[in-house]
């Protein structure tokens, strides 16, 4: 099989096609003053199945580049054509919360069913939909979950008490204590707006203690800056911060830091300088079980 990323994925794919042993080809991208791409294939193209590497951060003009890719490769009958997206772009909004409002879950799933055979991706942000495969009916969709790399790295601190900022943050924080042995709770989330929010702690004696709040994702950064005071207002010693995907917007780190947080840690899925899990083996593995169908 052959392995294709994008210069903003690369590190990470290289190191993916280094562990399988397969080969690597980056597909150059342009992008011209008025926002439109130009994308070049490498010059090495296999004729065997292809599998893309690129997260899906920042999506919009990516969504575009890998339709673009995914039908030229299709016209050059690649017998099999799969998407690897650590993140994984429009899933949350997976229901109408408002009348008119557009499900994008359902149409850019539906939209990648149509370019790829296969995707494998991380920690999808999937709550009303039960499976992955629900939300982009592909052939195969693969939904991996970091939890027992996360849980190794946290046994560096094995007295810190793990937080879940909300109920949606439960199957995470779970999870990673039952691999770890940490102590852990679970807190209680009032949205009030789009940036404000109320947190309700879970009744666990924190005072004195470090604190590791987990979860999926960070956005804007409010809901886990709003924990980590109410942390430290009840007497921690220390609260940190380990998630999926370093989501950040403009101003998160700021409000994070503003907040209390000490250190933010994230797995590598969006490439991020608070990296500091990678997702590579774990892939790799997903990667493995898929082979027999891209030879």
């Amino acid at each position: 099989m052959q392995i294709l990323g994008f210069p903003d994925s690369e590190q990470p794919a290289q190191a993916l096609a280094r562990h399988l042993g397969c080969d690597y080809g980056c597909v150059e991208l342009h992008r011209f003053p008025d926002g439109e791409s130009r994308l070049t294939l490498p010059s090495s193209l296999s004729s065997s199945g292809t599998l893309i590497f690129r997260s899906l951060d920042h999506p919009n003009d990516k969504l575009v580049e890998l339709y673009m890719l995914s039908r030229d490769l299709r016209e050059r009958d690649i017998p099999r054509l799969g998407l690897i997206a650590p993140y994984l772009c429009y899933m949350r909004q997976d229901t109408a919360f408002h009348e008119g409002e557009l499900i994008s879950q359902q149409h850019i799933g539906h939209l990648l069913a149509q370019c790829f055979d296969d995707l494998i991706t991380v920690d999808p942000h999937l709550h009303r939909t039960s499976t992955l495969h629900e939300a982009v009916p592909v052939k195969r969709a693969l939904s991996l979950h970091p939890t027992t790399l996360m849980a190794e790295f946290l046994k560096t601190w094995p007295d810190a008490v793990l937080i879940g900022p909300d109920s949606e943050s439960a199957q995470w924080v779970e999870a990673i204590a039952r691999h770890s042995g940490h102590e852990h709770g679970v807190a209680n989330k009032q949205r009030l707006g789009d940036r404000t929010v109320r947190i309700e702690l879970p009744s666990i004696n924190v005072k004195g203690r470090q604190l590791v709040l987990v979860d999926d994702m960070i956005s804007t950064g409010h809901t886990l800056a709003q924990a980590a005071g109410a942390l430290l207002e009840r007497g921690a010693d220390r609260v940190d911060c380990l998630v999926t995907h370093a989501l950040l917007d403009r101003d998160a780190e700021s409000m994070l830091h503003s907040g209390g947080i000490d250190k933010l840690w994230s797995t590598d899925a969006i490439s991020h300088p608070s990296n500091v899990i990678a997702l590579t083996s774990l892939i790799a593995s997903a990667v493995s079980d898929l082979a027999e169908s891209y030879r």
